[in-house]
């Protein structure tokens, strides 16, 4: 007689197709970062929120964020902002201007229709890049701290280390 292997039933969550998937997470708090780099990933910036927040609505914050002072952008010198399409918004825009960024903002609803030019270099990867170096950090990547100006703290913690490393690559 065949005995069933311990575990090996329905369960609580039952049979069916509506048990959530591992690692879904649905119903639970979530956490957003905004974050400025350089061009290099390094933050300049950093914003945490909700995860129900938009992103085009913390751009202001993100900006008042930088602890150094910036220097004045000139014709010569230009100061660049890219964005993704989740800021084509007027608030955005006119955020950019106020500080005095040019914007690279791709508009909802339109697509890679023209190839890229040979002179220009691709900006977001360079965001995406920062954003991963801040999931090496367990405590980021799992959030285990309930109050949000400790999970601030730690994020302030592992930029730091990110550009002590930066510093000593050269």
């Amino acid at each position: 007689m065949a005995v069933p292997r311990r575990g090996a039933g329905p369960g609580a969550a039952g049979w069916g197709k509506n048990r959530a998937q591992p690692g879904t997470g649905r119903g639970k708090r979530g956490c957003k970062r905004s974050v400025l780099t350089d061009g290099r990933g390094v933050r300049l910036g950093l914003v945490i929120a909700g995860a129900n927040v938009n992103d085009h609505l913390l751009l202001r914050e993100t900006l008042a964020a930088i602890p150094v002072p910036r220097p004045d952008p000139s014709a010569r010198d230009p100061q660049h902002l890219c964005l993704d399409k989740g800021y084509d918004y007027t608030g955005p825009r006119e955020t950019a201007a106020e500080y005095g960024f040019e914007l690279h903002l791709r508009r909802r609803g339109e697509e890679i229709v023209e190839t890229r030019e040979l002179g220009k270099r691709a900006r977001r990867w360079v965001v995406e890049r920062c954003h991963s170096w801040f999931n090496r950090f367990r405590a980021l990547l799992i959030r285990w701290s309930k109050k949000p100006q400790n999970a601030l703290a730690l994020l302030h913690v592992a930029a730091a280390v990110i550009a002590w490393r930066h510093l000593l690559v050269g």
